[in-house]
């Protein structure tokens, strides 16, 4: 009789703390803030966000932006954004590190300051009875695009393409300064070897 008193004390005492199980998200940028002019058509790597698991519960996380309605600065446009890893995994206290990569468009970025928070959250999962988790932390991301023209646009996007692919594209280009030295030097050049006798 006193063991199953005292068990059902210990269920009474155990179901708050499990009841009280939360998830939580947090960030350790509070603000992003990126000096340079950007220009159209370039492909920047914007510094890392760290995504920190606060709750006592492990989930599944991402990041994502977010507008505020009535700002006075441009919003940049979500798929200007990408994420690695953009889906994650994170056991209480466990961090993660998300590069975050700002590709402006050739057209369509206009010239100005913008806004928007990056932030990250918990992948939400059905509760019982319909309800859900929607906690986030974000961090406030400023950066302001300089003036171009399309073709301006173009020849950024090339030459961001040639360093973010780099050694590659060195070799590639090499390789193509080769063939174009032999076709003109077979071309301009006539070599006439003869064997025979005087």
């Amino acid at each position: 009789m006193k063991k199953l008193i005292l068990f059902a004390l210990a269920v009474a005492l155990a179901i708050p703390l499990l009841v009280s199980a939360k998830i939580g998200v947090g960030i350790g940028t509070g603000k992003i803030v990126v000096d340079q002019q950007l220009k159209a058509g370039l492909i920047y790597n914007i510094p890392n966000l760290v995504v920190i698991n606060t709750g006592d519960e492990p989930s599944d996380y991402s990041v994502g932006t977010q507008r505020v309605e009535g700002q006075k600065e441009f919003i940049p446009a979500a798929d200007w954004f990408s994420f690695e890893p953009d889906i994650f995994y994170l056991e209480p206290g466990q961090t993660q590190i998300v590069k975050i990569k700002l590709t402006l468009p050739i057209r369509g970025a206009k010239p100005g300051d913008y806004f928007s928070f990056v932030q990250a959250y918990p992948v939400k999962k059905e509760m019982p009875k319909g309800t859900s988790v929607g906690v986030a932390a974000a961090a406030k991301l400023y950066f302001s695009v300089s003036p171009a023209n399309f073709f301006q646009g173009i020849y950024y996007r090339l030459a961001s393409l040639i360093v973010l692919t780099a050694p590659w594209s060195y070799i590639v280009f090499v390789l193509l300064a080769i063939a174009t030295l032999g076709v003109l030097i077979q071309k301009n050049i006539k070599f006439k070897v003869s064997i025979g006798r005087k």
